[in-house]
């Protein structure tokens, strides 16, 4: 399994008061809105985990871009929907939680 603490740590350690508005796009809830802080896997990789950050970043999901949570699945609220900058993405919430994601309300 993956380890997000890091990319957290990293995101926030030029603005210590950020840690709180600082969280994985995994947690976000519709509504929610912010700016990429930081994309990628730290520790330890499982196969696939390279292909999926490649893929991300591919797709536009770049430090600085602005997001917002559309759409939870009915079901364990996955897959999610998200505007980023000026289209539209659909991806699971364990894709998700590689993007570190500066929301707006602080929580």
């Amino acid at each position: 399994m993956t380890d997000f603490a890091f990319p957290l740590a990293e995101a926030v350690a030029a603005d210590p008061a950020a840690r709180i508005a600082v969280r994985p796009l995994s947690e976000a809830r519709r509504g929610d809105r912010g700016v990429i802080s930081y994309v990628g896997f730290t520790g330890e990789a499982e196969a696939g985990d390279e292909d999926l950050e490649r893929r991300l970043l591919e797709l536009g999901f770049v430090e600085g871009a602005n997001i917002e949570l559309l759409h939870e699945g009915a079901f364990g609220r996955d897959p999610i929907a998200v505007r980023l900058d000026d289209m539209r993405v659909a991806l699971r919430r364990r894709e998700a939680r590689v993007i570190a994601v500066r929301f707006e309300d602080g929580i």
